[in-house]
This record gives C-alpha cells, sequence and structure tokens, in this order.
C-alpha cells in the first residue's frame, strides 16, 4: 500500500513561483478592503427586509408567557379579550397563535403592572431616581466572545423591559452592526465625545481663541449627534467604525497639550453631565481587543466589569496579564493623581468597580469541562457560575448576523433553540443580579448616608478626606 506523503514535501520551487501573484502594494489593500466591503453589505442583506433595513420580529404568546411576562396563558388571553384597547397580536393563520411586537409587549407589562398582583415583577428593578448601571465588556485578547456577549446582554435586558444605550467601542464595528447602526464618520461615534471633553477643558482653561477647527466642531456634539434608534424599540446604540481607531492617536496628543485633561473620565462624564443615566436602566460598552485609552475610558466608567474568555490555557494565561495590566494602569492612575491633589489640598482618586466577574464563552462540555473546572478553581469568586455553551442556535444566529433572540424559534429543532436559549439566559440572570444587588445596594448606603455624620460619608465612598 502507498502512503500518500504530506501536502509540504516536494513542493516545486518553478510551479510555485508561477502560482505566486506579483508583489503586493499598498493598493493591494484597498482592493482586498472593497472587497470585503461588498461582500459585507450582501451578506448583511440576508438578514434585512426588502427595504434594506432590519426589523425585529414579533414574539409568540407562548415566548410571552414563557419568558418575557409571569402571566398563565389562559389568563392573558382573558386579559385581552377583556381589555380590546390593549394589543391584540396578530394571527398569521385562522385561529392560530398571537404574535406581538416588542413595544405591544411593553405595553402589556405596564398594564400587568398597574392592575395586576402586586407579588409578581412586572416590570424589572430599578430603585427610583438610582442612575443607570453601565457594564463594561472587555479583555484584550480577541476572539472571546466580548461582543457576542455584549450584545445578548443588552437583547436579555431590553427582553426583559429595560432601556438600554449600548456603546460600541471598536473600530471593528461588530456590535454595530448587529444592531445595524449607520455610522458614517468618527463624528457620529464616542470619538466626538472625547474631542468635545477635551474641547471643554481647552476653553475653561485657556480660552476660545485656544480652540482649533476640529475643537470648536467638537462643542457642538450633542447626545443626538451620536445615538441612534436600533430595530429594537429600547435600545439604543452609539455606533463604531473605522476612524474611531484614530482615537488611540488623538487622545495622548490632546493630553500632552493640557496635562490636567482627566482622559479616563471623558466617557463618564459624558455619561453623567448630559443625563444618559437618567435615560437608560441599562448602559452596555462593547470595548476593543486592547487597553488602549478607549477600553481605559470604558473602565473608568463602568459600575460593573465582564470579563469573558474561552476554557483554554492560552486565554486563561492572557486574561491573568489582562487582569495585572488593568492593576498596573488604574493604580498608575490613582497614585498619580493623588500625589497632585495632596498638593492642592483636594481629596483623593479611588478606582471601584460594583463587581468584577470573568464569564468562560465558547464553552464545550464535552471537551473543556475539565480545564475549566482549573479555571473556575484559581479565578474562584471571580468567576461566574454559569459557562456560556456554543450551540447550534448561536451558530445559526450568527450567519444571519442576529442574536439568538431575534432568532425565530420555528426555524429550530426545539431542543436546541431552548439549550441556545438557555445559555444566554442564564449569564443575564448572573449580571441582572449583580445590577439589582448593586442598586439595592446604593439605595440602602444612600440611606444611611443621609443620617450619619460627615466622616462616615467620605469613608463610604472610598474618599479620603483631605488632609
Amino acid at each position: 500500500m502507498t502512503v500518500k506523503p504530506p501536502p509540504y514535501q516536494s513542493i516545486d520551487p518553478q510551479r510555485a513561483a508561477d502560482k505566486t501573484a506579483e508583489a503586493a502594494d499598498v493598493r493591494r489593500f484597498a482592493y482586498a478592503a472593497s472587497l470585503c466591503s461588498h461582500g459585507r453589505d450582501d451578506l448583511a442583506r440576508r438578514g434585512y427586509a426588502p427595504d434594506g433595513r432590519k426589523y425585529l420580529r414579533r414574539f409568540s404568546s407562548w415566548e410571552i408567557c414563557r419568558y418575557l411576562i409571569p402571566v398563565a396563558g389562559a389568563h392573558l388571553r382573558r386579559v385581552l379579550k377583556a381589555n380590546p384597547s390593549l394589543p391584540q397580536g396578530v394571527s398569521e393563520t385562522e385561529g392560530g397563535a398571537r404574535w406581538f411586537t416588542l413595544d405591544d409587549i411593553m405595553a402589556l407589562r405596564a398594564f400587568f403592572a398597574s392592575e395586576g398582583t402586586r407579588s409578581k415583577p412586572y416590570l424589572p428593578y430599578r430603585p427610583p431616581g438610582a442612575p443607570a448601571k453601565i457594564i463594561a465588556v472587555a479583555n484584550f485578547k480577541g476572539g472571546v466572545g466580548k461582543t457576542s456577549t455584549a450584545a445578548h446582554l443588552a437583547m436579555s435586558a431590553a427582553l426583559d423591559g429595560y432601556r438600554v444605550l449600548v456603546v460600541d467601542l471598536d473600530s471593528q464595528g461588530s456590535m454595530t452592526s448587529i444592531f445595524a447602526g449607520a455610522v458614517p464618520d468618527e463624528w457620529t461615534t464616542a470619538f466626538a465625545l472625547m474631542a468635545r471633553d477635551f474641547a471643554r477643558e481647552i476653553l475653561a482653561e485657556r480660552g476660545e481663541e485656544a480652540l482649533d477647527e476640529t475643537l470648536r466642531e467638537a462643542l457642538t456634539v450633542t447626545p443626538e449627534t451620536v445615538i441612534q434608534r436600533t430595530h429594537w424599540p429600547n435600545i439604543d446604540l452609539i455606533g463604531a467604525q473605522l476612524n474611531l481607531y484614530w482615537a488611540e492617536f488623538q487622545i495622548p496628543v490632546w493630553r500632552m497639550t493640557l496635562r490636567r485633561w482627566r482622559l479616563w473620565d471623558a466617557l463618564a462624564r459624558f455619561f453623567e453631565t448630559d443625563d444618559i443615566t437618567a435615560r437608560y436602566d441599562i448602559i452596555i460598552i462593547d470595548t476593543p481587543p486592547a487597553l488602549g485609552y478607549l477600553t481605559i475610558n470604558a473602565l473608568s466608567a463602568a459600575d460593573i466589569l465582564i470579563v469573558p474568555l474561552g476554557a483554554s490555557f492560552l486565554e486563561f494565561e492572557s486574561t491573568g496579564r489582562f487582569f495585572d495590566m488593568l492593576y498596573s494602569t488604574f493604580a498608575s492612575i490613582e497614585d498619580g493623581e493623588n500625589d497632585a491633589n495632596r498638593a492642592l489640598g483636594l481629596a483623593s482618586v479611588k478606582f471601584e468597580w460594583d463587581a468584577v466577574r470573568a464569564v468562560i464563552t465558547r464553552f464545550d462540555p464535552n471537551q473543556q469541562t475539565e480545564l475549566a473546572n482549573v479555571i473556575q478553581a484559581y479565578f474562584g469568586e471571580f468567576t461566574m457560575a454559569h459557562r456560556q455553551e456554543y450551540t447550534a442556535l448561536v451558530g445559526q444566529a450568527g450567519e444571519q448576523i442576529n442574536g439568538i433572540y431575534e432568532a425565530d424559534y420555528r426555524g429550530f429543532n426545539r431542543e436546541t433553540y431552548l439549550r441556545g436559549r438557555e445559555t444566554f439566559d442564564r449569564t443575564y440572570a448572573e449580571v441582572k443580579e449583580l445590577v439589582v444587588g448593586a442598586w439595592w445596594r446604593d439605595a440602602h448606603l444612600a440611606a444611611a448616608d443621609a443620617t450619619s455624620p460627615a466622616p462616615d460619608r467620605e469613608r463610604r465612598d472610598g474618599q479620603t478626606p483631605p488632609t
């Protein structure tokens, strides 16, 4: 029996040269980019309607009762019959199941919250007056499932009844594609917010004559400049595109121009000063696979940090280095700021997060259980209990540029759908528990602060009184 040699042996040099194209110059990159652009547009249209727009599907009464509103199917039908002014849904067949838009479902939630039993959570928990919780999804290793995790957290929260803002800080724009965002240039990305923040600092420090054309334009930026609606009625988006990466080069230049500019706080100041944390319940930030200035802004603004990683040695090792770099970066900022603050008699700076959790993604229980157990044993309390399994539903939905919640369950085997949905439902449940717990703790600490002496308030806030 003749054994076939491996393909890398006996390669003929002349034939190899004949098959090799001529040397590529820089224009070759532009050509490759144009091919990808046309292909991307073609693939994207397959998930869109004939008019080129993306629409969120309707949800069946079965889904509503199973996942969205804690009400029995028979009771829902009685309520709809007794209240014809409520959304009635549409049936695709005579006497078939009724299907409702997410706007319809939100109206039904509001009705049950006002008319139903007080013991059921028809509306999601948020203390009155509490600011939105900001969740950053970050890791400087690519391919660990950051965007998928962030997108499904946003969709889960929206289906749960929360108002959600998604912020895409990755210039690759994958999150923007999922939500069908239109981002013509960097002035409709977070770059505009960074520029505006710096322009305001320059204006206050040196006056209008110190502003160049770019900074003058930045001062005109408003939330409406960068925030756009999506095909989800309660998810808005700050999108990204390739030019957003310019921020990584421009931000340090601005910092050298004005050393007192707190570049890491630009995004947080936007959320606070423009009342973004009042307009939304949850803000989810998808970060680039690097610990650059954009990621630092995201982590500085965040209340909760979610770090996805796969169950592999290399991703575990890389994530450990990511945490090490986080410590070095933010400890350095604290030390530098506090040295200056002490000299000026100001309070010290201390970075704090409500919670930091690693989540194992793309998990294959048949091959990765042992290593996942090791990772969870070492990370301990930092690791979320649930592991996100990679299922057929996730793969097929991704091919259509959809999240699993956008996929019609009728197109899947029932078991496949239930397994795929459960893996993200359980991830969201753990994250929601962090959000709800942090809100509850904030509310009780605020109540305690209102009755405690000033020194106690300063200690609770993580601030050291000036000496």
